[in-house]
């Protein structure tokens, strides 16, 4: 067993990896520099993946009446915007990948510094749970290393060798859509009991309704067309699962219900964010024209 989940860590690290370093080959400088330009973007997902969906996480939760474990579940998802999911869903609906994973990045390394503060604040007022402290400093370590410089690195292959960019972007697209879907399978073979314990609760309604709200607000709260706007959308749905988890793990002392709840939240967002991203990409040209906007 322990085989088995180091083998789906690795590949989970090599999904993450090669899902940005494929981003990086199909984006340039200047589309690059167009995203960060464009300030009310910014903003306006700043505020909706910062502040918006966690309040969003917090009230659904709230109105669910959902017990201790899985409301805590559901803040910590809301609160950690940024998930390397989200690249992978602008690539599914053939959205503006150099958009997507530029804007994922930002957010899961601003949501590093965020992520502990927020929780704080929403359980302290909730008056659910304890204090969560985190070691921010790994957290930016994390981000860095797995998002960051893959995208970082096929960013500057475009640049400076465009040729051997194109000729090895068909393979990363492949070994990321293979990881993916391994990804996938393992989530849902590692995690069903989980989540068929939590069947009749309504953990999964929560987390499969964040995901969809989630996905509108990142949509509504965006500027420019609507392969763009709907990317944010797709950023904004998938949260970034590391520290969550961190969280269970120091703050919540590994605490089995609300692991199981987390995994539940995670999975049925995904079963919501997924199929929207598949019908947008109904009619829309290759990936490689949004990539490279």
């Amino acid at each position: 067993m322990d085989i088995l989940h180091l083998l789906f860590n690795a590949v989970t690290v090599i999904f993450i990896a090669t899902t940005m370093f494929t981003a990086g080959l199909g984006a340039t400088i200047s589309a690059l520099w167009g995203v960060f330009a464009d300030f009310p973007l910014l903003l306006l997902a700043l505020l909706g993946n910062l502040a918006v969906i966690p309040l969003l996480g917090w009230g659904l939760a709230d109105l669910l009446g959902l017990p201790t474990a899985s409301f805590i579940a559901l803040v910590l998802v809301a609160s950690s915007p940024g998930g390397p999911f989200g690249a992978k869903l602008a690539m599914v609906q053939n959205g503006d990948v150099v958009a997507g994973a530029a804007m994922q990045v930002l957010l899961a390394a601003i949501g590093s510094l965020t992520f502990g503060p927020t929780v704080n604040g929403i359980l302290t007022a909730a008056k659910v749970g304890g204090g969560v402290s985190l070691d921010v400093a790994a957290l930016v370590r994390t981000v860095a290393i797995l998002q960051l410089v893959p995208f970082g690195v096929g960013l500057l292959l475009r640049h400076n060798a465009p040729q051997a960019a194109r000729s090895w972007h068909p393979t990363a697209i492949k070994v990321s859509n293979v990881t993916f879907l391994i990804v996938l399978v393992g989530m849902l073979l590692g995690n069903w009991r989980d989540v068929v314990a939590l069947v009749g609760s309504l953990a999964l309604l929560a987390g499969f309704v964040l995901a969809g709200a989630a996905f509108a607000i990142g949509t509504l709260l965006a500027t420019g067309p609507t392969v763009r706007r709907t990317t944010m959308g797709s950023v904004a749905a998938v949260r970034n699962v590391g520290p969550a988890l961190a969280a269970v793990g120091i703050a919540f002392a590994g605490e089995p219900a609300i692991l199981g709840a987390l995994a539940a939240v995670l999975l049925s967002g995904l079963v919501a964010a997924l199929p929207i991203a598949a019908f947008l990409s109904r009619g829309r040209g290759s990936l490689n024209t949004h990539a490279t906007r």
